[in-house]
């Protein structure tokens, strides 16, 4: 009997070592999560609905790669997104799309067509009917939407990232690195448009000891609302998106191909700090290599209105420091240009 319990004992500690050794190696999964989602879809006439469904991280993070890469190919190609967006609004025939999409000529269309149609994303209710996206593709298409508006500002990012990586179209020629003074100018272009617009009276240039420099006006203050369509604050649109027409102005150096705006600015600045008065408060934002590091926010009350934008050039691109000599020339030059327009350099200043 003794035999017998000391068998049963045995028995009983292995399986209880082979549950903690399972529930320790599904412990990673559980600890990554799952994802769930549910929801429902009306196009015209016809409503979808899903039941909640789930998904393991770990099983996401594990999908073949090939096959993924090979669906967010087929669905990254504009004019096939173009396609499924159209008809997740409203059900369309081939010559609707036509000239929904302006797509010139229906062979065009229907290469398009045939391939999703091919990989079951589209079906058409009859021969020459309407194209419709099948109820059980629907969801998982607004999902990969909703999760591709939510990566929207990596594009802004990966368009710096570039600007980063062949600087030349903005800033010229230059043997012995580029010079940070264009940077500047380029941000005082801005407040030169505000003087011009007849808000701005003064613009205030911060020298500071590590290198960095502010601009400073008494503008209106660069505007905080998010833009249509667009979830971050009209400021943040201003300092990362080189596409989206801005209020923001480009100063051409010699030699360039295009212009210094301000997000080529905050691409080239190893970090750069903006401040905003306006509407009654001071709000604040803080990016590195043009990537903001904090959300807008709002750190005090004010009756003042303007802008300051202090930023720090990227010593690998631009190894010399601003000169104070050259700055009190160029703010000199200015002043006889905009008389109205008081443009003084400053040293010393806390860097914000």
């Amino acid at each position: 009997m003794n035999m017998l319990q000391q068998s049963i004992g045995e028995f009983m500690q292995r399986q209880e070592e082979t549950s903690k050794f399972t529930a320790q190696q599904q412990l990673p999964d559980a600890e990554q999560g799952r994802v769930f989602y549910s929801g429902q879809f009306q196009s015209g006439p016809t409503h979808y609905r899903w039941e909640p469904q789930e998904r393991g991280v770990s099983q996401l993070l594990h999908l073949d790669s090939d096959k993924a890469a090979k669906i967010l190919g087929a669905l990254g190609h504009k004019q096939r997104l173009d396609i499924l967006r159209t008809v997740l609004q409203e059900p369309l025939t081939g010559p609707e799309l036509v000239e929904r999409l302006n797509m010139g000529t229906t062979g065009q269309l229907y290469h398009h067509m045939k391939a999703l149609a091919g990989a079951d994303l589209l079906v058409q209710e009859e021969r020459g009917g309407k194209y419709v996206v099948p109820g059980h593709r629907a969801l998982p298409l607004l999902l990969l939407l909703a999760a591709t508006a939510d990566l929207f500002d990596t594009s802004d990012f990966l368009d710096m990232s570039e600007v980063r990586n062949n600087a030349r179209p903005y800033l010229g020629a230059a043997d012995d690195g580029y010079d940070p003074h264009l940077l500047l100018w380029a941000v005082v272009e801005n407040s030169i448009l505000e003087h011009l617009h007849g808000t701005s009276t003064e613009v205030q240039l911060f020298l500071h000891r590590d290198g960095s420099v502010t601009v400073a006006d008494n503008g209106r203050g660069i505007p905080v609302q998010a833009l249509p369509g667009v979830d971050h604050p009209r400021v943040q649109t201003v300092l990362t998106d080189m596409n989206r027409l801005s209020a923001s102005a480009s100063f051409f150096a010699p030699g360039s191909e295009k212009g210094i705006s301000m997000p080529i600015v905050n691409a080239l600045s190893l970090k750069l700090s903006v401040e905003i008065r306006r509407d009654g408060r001071v709000f604040q934002q803080s990016y590195k290599h043009g990537i903001p590091q904090s959300e807008l926010q709002t750190v005090g009350f004010t009756n003042e209105t303007g802008t300051r934008v202090t930023f720090l050039p990227d010593l690998d691109i631009f190894p010399k420091p601003f000169d104070r000599k050259e700055l009190e020339k160029q703010a000199a030059e200015m002043s006889v240009l905009y008389p109205k327009l008081r443009l003084q350099v400053l040293l010393d200043e806390p860097t914000a």
